[in-house]
Parts: C-alpha cells; sequence; structure tokens
C-alpha cells in the first residue's frame, strides 16, 4: 500500500459507512467534513466524541457553504444521484465518489466483492466463512455488518476481505478493484434511485471496471443478462450453474449434477466432486446458488474441497433469510423479512414444497405480482396481507388463495397460526419494503421473531 496524499473531502450522509469513512479518512490526515440534513438527534450511528477526536467537522441539520468547498464528496448509499447536493457537486466539477472508492485506497489486501440482486448477503456470509474455516484472516463487511471503512485499521497483507456491494456504491467507484468480484443474478430493481433497468445493470457491471488478467470476474451462467453483459469482457471468469452446460460451454466453473456439486478447470483437466447438495445446511434452488459461488472464490484462493464441504454442511445460514424461527404445535415458522422485493419471495416459495401460510405486504415499488401466481397457487394455502399493500394484495391474490386481512405485525402472526394445521409452515416473506411500519427489514424480522417466540 503505497502512502496516500493528503486531501480534502465532505461525506454526505452520516449513517454507518458515513461515520466510519469519515473517521478513516481523517485519521491518515486528511481534512474531512460530515454533512447530514439531518440533525444529530435523528442520527443512530452518530458519534460526535469519536469524530471530534479524529478532527472531523460536523455540519449537521443545515446547509452550509463549507459543504461544496473540499476537493472530494464521499456520498453514502442512501444518497440518490439526484440529490440536490450531488447535482450542485457534480455542476462545480467536485469528484464525487462512494464509500468503498474512498476506503479502497487505504486497503492492503485481496478482497472479494459480491454483488446481484439477490443472494449477495449469504453468498458473502458463506464466502467469509470458508475462509474463516481454512485459517485466513478474514473480514466479512459491506451492506451486512461494518461497513468497508470500519474493517481497514485491523488489516494486513495476508487478511481476505469479503464486501457485499450495491449497485449504489458501485455507481461511484473510479479505482475499485476487487481481486474476485461475483455476480449472482440480475432483475429489474432500484429503479426509482437509478432511473432505469439500463443505469442499474451499468452500475453492477462497474464491478468489473478495473479488473485485469490478476483477476478474476465468477458469474451466474443460468442469468442470461449477466451471461451477455459480461461475454465480451477480456478478463479472466469463472461460471456457477444448475446444469452440466456451464461445464460445456465455460473454461472453468462449477455446476451441479446429479445431486452433486462439481468444480472445474479445463485448462487443468481437472472435474473434481466437492460434495453432494443434499448436506448443504441451507435450504432451496438459490442457496445451491450462492454455495456453488462461495465455492468457487474459495478455490481461487486454492481451500480445499473438504473445507468447502464442511463448511456448507455446517453453515446456519444469515438471519431475516428464511431464517427459521420456532417450531409450535407441529408449525414452523420462518422469517425471511429480507425478501423486500417479488423476486425473493419467489425464490422463498421455492424452497417450500407446500402448505404454506404467507405473511406479505409492506411498502411496494411498483409490485408485478402476476409472476408468482403459479407458485402460491400450488405451495400456498392462506395469505395473510398487512402494511400499506395489502388491498393491492388481496386484490391480486383474492381469487387465486384465501386472503386474510391483518392490522399489525402481531395481528398477521396470530391469524397465520390460527389459521395453520401441524405440518404447515408459516413464513414472513413480505415482497415489500419494510418502511411503511418498521425502520427495516431487520426490525420487521426481529417484530416478527419476537411475537413468534412469544405466542402460547
Amino acid at each position: 500500500m503505497t502512502e496516500k496524499k493528503s486531501s480534502s473531502f465532505t461525506v454526505i450522509g452520516a449513517g454507518r459507512s458515513g461515520v466510519g469513512i469519515s473517521k478513516l479518512l481523517a485519521s491518515k490526515g486528511n481534512q474531512v467534513l460530515l454533512y447530514d440534513e439531518n440533525s444529530d438527534d435523528k442520527l443512530k450511528y452518530l458519534d460526535k466524541d469519536g469524530l471530534v477526536k479524529h478532527g472531523v467537522e460536523l455540519c449537521l441539520g443545515k446547509w452550509d457553504e463549507r459543504i461544496l468547498r473540499n476537493n472530494v464528496i464521499v456520498k453514502s448509499p442512501g444518497v440518490p444521484p439526484s440529490s440536490e447536493v450531488i447535482v450542485m457537486a457534480r455542476s462545480l466539477g467536485i469528484k464525487v465518489v462512494s464509500e468503498i472508492e474512498a476506503a479502497y485506497e487505504y486497503c492492503p489486501c485481496p478482497i472479494i466483492a459480491v454483488t446481484g440482486t439477490n443472494g449477495k448477503t449469504t453468498t458473502t456470509e458463506l464466502t467469509g466463512e470458508i475462509f474463516r474455516s481454512a485459517g485466513i484472516d478474514t473480514k466479512v463487511c459491506g451492506n451486512v455488518g461494518l461497513a468497508f471503512s470500519e474493517i481497514i485499521d485491523d488489516l494486513h497483507e495476508d487478511s481476505i476481505v469479503v464486501l457485499e456491494v450495491s449497485s449504489y456504491q458501485l455507481n461511484d467507484i473510479e479505482n475499485f478493484k476487487p481481486a474476485v468480484g461475483v455476480m449472482m443474478n440480475i432483475t429489474p430493481d432500484h429503479i426509482d434511485w437509478h432511473g432505469s433497468f439500463e443505469n442499474y445493470l451499468t452500475a453492477k457491471m462497474r464491478i468489473a471496471e478495473n479488473m485485469d488478467e490478476e483477476s478474476l470476474l465468477v458469474v451466474n451462467h443460468d442469468d442470461k443478462v449477466l451471461r451477455d453483459s459480461v461475454e465480451k469482457l477480456s478478463i479472466a471468469k469463472s461460471y456457477f450453474g444448475l446444469t452440466e452446460k456451464t461445464f460445456d460451454n465455460c473454461e472453468q466453473g462449477a455446476y451441479e449434477k446429479e445431486g452433486k456439486m462439481f468444480y472445474f478447470n479445463k485448462s487443468k483437466s481437472f472435474n473434481e466432486e466437492i460434495m453432494e447438495t443434499r448436506d448443504i445446511n441451507i435450504r432451496g434452488k438459490h442457496n445451491l446458488y450462492n454455495s456453488l459461488a462461495a465455492a468457487i472464490s474459495a478455490r481461487s484462493f486454492g481451500i480445499r474441497n473438504e473445507i468447502i464441504s464442511s463448511t456448507l454442511k455446517a453453515f446456519p445460514g444469515v438471519e431475516h433469510r428464511i431464517e427459521f424461527t420456532r417450531e409450535l404445535n407441529g408449525v414452523k415458522f420462518f422469517n425471511d423479512s429480507k425478501a423486500t422485493n417479488v423476486e425473493s419471495m419467489i425464490v422463498a416459495l421455492e424452497a417450500f414444497e407446500g402448505n404454506l401460510i404467507l405473511i406479505m405486504g409492506g411498502r411496494e415499488k411498483g409490485n408485478d405480482y402476476s409472476s408468482v401466481n403459479d407458485l402460491v397457487k400450488n405451495r400456498v394455502k392462506t395469505i395473510v396481507a398487512v402494511g400499506e399493500s395489502r388491498e393491492n394484495i388481496v386484490r391480486h391474490f383474492g381469487s387465486i388463495v384465501r386472503v386474510i386481512e391483518a392490522t399489525s405485525m402481531e395481528d398477521a402472526v396470530a391469524k397465520a397460526y390460527g389459521a395453520s394445521i401441524p405440518g404447515d409452515n408459516v413464513l414472513l416473506s413480505p415482497a415489500c419494503k419494510s418502511f411503511d411500519m418498521f425502520e427495516s427489514y431487520e426490525h420487521r424480522g426481529e417484530v416478527f421473531k419476537k411475537i413468534v417466540n412469544s405466542l402460547k
């Protein structure tokens, strides 16, 4: 890592990543101003004493001309490109970068960056667990847990960073270059933020922008949009998929065949069985994709199949993603609060063979439920609709399946349990944002679990 020249930064947004990058930049000798339009009493992660100790200037709750006087603006993920302050900064020729870009300049070790519309959190956590099982100093961060900037000072040259990155963060990179970039899938999402699906795809594709012959891009072979998008990139690529066609069409990668997971590299003339897929602890087809992607990342760093296999057999999954919560009188409860879009809910429904009581609803963003009609008809016995979207849910699904309206999460859980019989699964998989009733999907999931665990 080379010594960086000091500069002046304005950090926009005092969330977790904004506070983290402010402290990091200031600790490296830079001049830093942290701005947020909210007052300090509304900022959950604000650490005033720590920021002042690092020499960070604070500008909270009000506009100040100093905001646009620095060389670089670091934009927090929640700040859209259409934000007035960002538009003003760009018009003045001020460089705008994301937190991962600013922190990357101080990272001394390789990065495995994981992105995609769905599956990136589980893949990130699973990859990190495999590397830790191999005895490698591994930090898992980004959209999951700590911000990238918060772990920089704990790294050394032999560390590995497994970083979950969103389109928001990738949209504003310049030099960010992962050693391994993982692209799980792509479906329309965050269109309100990016303006179009094309812009969203472009932002995701920036993960490979600075990758070279020493890098590896890991891509879902079964996702045609991604496959076509990376086809002409002249960098090393490794594919994963659920058919043997992955092996036929690619030089290296991982695939599933006849209930077994394989890893192959044609140039090195091997096609090795890693494990039987039934032994993977986390359920569902989507988790097979996650496991294949994690296995490729691990093998690219020389981690043995035995370590990959043993980790996959033990890995419990991530919180709020088809998370088993409790069994009561023969009824199992699952928390899938992280399903904030229809595509994520489809993944959850596919993980069960049937007997589902589905709790769904929240704040919609133009949801099209038609793609889930057949799954609901074949696997769901009753829907309990809750939140702002409950009337739309009743209107759409009422002719397909029994739909009950609920006024709160407590009411929804009670009605779902009341509609169930032994052998049923109660699944919270909202297909909607949480902001109508909760602070975040994590908050929604915690409330659900608390209510479920209080049932008599």
